[in-house]
């Protein structure tokens, strides 16, 4: 196997560890404003719930890109 792909593999994880953490947090922060996640009056959105998916996703693709860039050396 060529050698730039370990490089490469190292690049999306961080890209897709970074791109998880940014849109967890941005969405925490973005309902806490909007007082979407602590109130009591109106059921939580199904965007935030979408949003918090898509964030744990990219966490756990993070996580298998690492495994399989191990697996190359």
């Amino acid at each position: 196997m060529p050698p730039i792909f370990k490089p490469l593999a190292t690049i999306m994880a961080w890209v897709l560890w970074i791109a998880a953490i940014v849109m967890g947090i941005g969405t925490f922060i973005g309902g806490t404003i909007r007082g979407e996640i602590f109130s009591n009056e109106i059921p939580l959105p199904v965007e935030l719930s979408i949003a918090w998916a898509v964030a744990c996703f990219y966490g756990i693709a993070a996580v298998v890109v690492m495994i399989l860039r191990k697996k190359m050396e």
